[in-house]
């Protein structure tokens, strides 16, 4: 990691999150509410409540963390359920995960594989042969879920975040999103490099559902979700709304009068996301889908395994050594190995992570005003080196 990045990885928590870039709107700022939190069950278990201390600010207005496994527990909430009312936010709601979907939807296809229904080493085209081209035919199922695969991204309307936002409750499918990517040129020779996408994970959502005459989504909810009691997790579809409680999260974007404000953009369609990162959950949900993934009760045996394996490629754009493995990805933080999924939808920020055997978990949902952004959010930083340590 380069010297600059761990500089601002340290400086988040040496000054404190919570005093935030710049100044406040007074609107903004009355609202402000105190962390809450759940005493620590172990020693090493971290509090993370200085983090999240003085939410909303500039970067985020509400923050959901839980910390677990053998080290201990820890728990706390901090911001505003919305900048109207000022009331604090819900420890038990509702959040847009975004990519965390993606483990869900690796868990889903390597069920199937242990079931002899998917081939990872089978091409994704003898899955999908009208949907497939040629140009993509050596594409297989396991460089699809470790974006290995080569395909581009499909086109999308728009280019700014403003432009997103008056097309957000149109309705993609996923099929014209295939047709779309595979209609350009490869990126590279599948299997070579390796480059983060959505497109191979929609692929995916769409063998899982030729192989089992299924929808994706209840093949989901049948395999993982109700096994699991992931009471409050949910694939929505085409509604933008999400169900039940929950935080509103803001965007900062261009308002109508031409300032640069805070614009709620709790109602948003995913289906651009489907397969790929459409999942809404809570953070107990997700700590408990965590521990049981890590512990093998969700993907058995050596498949699982295809979860902790990197593929020894490079990225397609930095040359570093690849990251991401099927449904994962892996950091070195304070020594240790830690393996999980980001994910990032408009005014939201999420993960799910954890060491190897599960000694430390940490999940988090925070409402960030500049999710999906070039940097990472202060508070994501905060809470991800706080858990864990800074990066080797």
């Amino acid at each position: 990691m380069r010297k600059s990045t761990r500089a601002l990885l340290a400086a988040t928590l040496v000054l404190g999150v919570a005093a935030g870039p710049g100044a406040l709107s007074p609107a903004f700022a009355t609202t402000a509410t105190a962390a809450t939190a759940v005493p620590a069950a172990g020693p090493q278990a971290p509090d993370l409540s200085a983090v999240i201390a003085g939410l909303p600010r500039a970067d985020a207005t509400a923050a959901l963390v839980r910390v677990g496994g053998t080290e201990g527990s820890w728990a706390g909430s901090a911001g505003v359920h919305d900048l109207e009312s000022g009331a604090p936010a819900d420890p038990a709601a509702r959040f847009r995960a975004g990519s965390v979907t993606k483990v869900f939807t690796a868990a889903t296809v390597l069920q199937l594989a242990a079931e002899g229904r998917i081939d990872l080493d089978r091409t994704a085209r003898s899955y999908l042969p009208e949907l497939i081209p040629g140009r993509y035919a050596t594409v297989t199922v396991r460089q699809l879920l470790d974006h290995t695969h080569g395909i581009p991204a499909p086109n999308f309307a728009g280019g700014t975040v403003e432009e997103w936002y008056a097309n957000r409750f149109e309705v993609h499918d996923p099929r014209e999103m295939v047709r779309s990517a595979t209609a350009k040129p490869r990126e590279f020779r599948p299997g070579t490099r390796q480059h983060y996408l959505n497109i191979g994970y929609t692929i995916a959502g769409l063998i899982v559902e030729r192989v089992t005459g299924d929808t994706y989504e209840e093949q989901v909810e049948r395999r993982i979700l109700r096994p699991l009691g992931l009471r409050d997790t949910y694939l929505p579809g085409e509604a933008p709304g999400i169900a039940g409680p929950y935080n509103h999260g803001y965007q900062t974007m261009l308002l109508e009068d031409g300032t640069t404000g805070l614009r709620d953009v709790s109602v948003w369609g995913t289906t651009d996301g489907w397969a790929a990162g459409d999942l809404i959950s809570t953070t107990a949900d997700l700590e408990r889908f965590t521990r049981a993934l890590f512990a093998g009760r969700v993907v058995r045996g050596p498949l699982l395994e295809e979860m902790f394996t990197l593929p020894k490629v490079t990225d397609l754009r930095s040359g570093d050594p690849a990251a991401f493995s099927v449904g994962l990805s892996m950091k070195r933080l304070g020594g240790r190995e830690v393996w999980g999924k980001t994910g990032g939808r408009w005014g939201y920020n999420a993960a799910i992570a954890s060491t190897r055997h599960g000694e430390r978990t940490l999940v988090y949902s925070v409402n960030s005003t500049d999710a999906k952004g070039q940097d990472t959010n202060r508070t994501v930083l905060g809470l991800m080196v706080g858990a864990y340590g800074l990066p080797d």
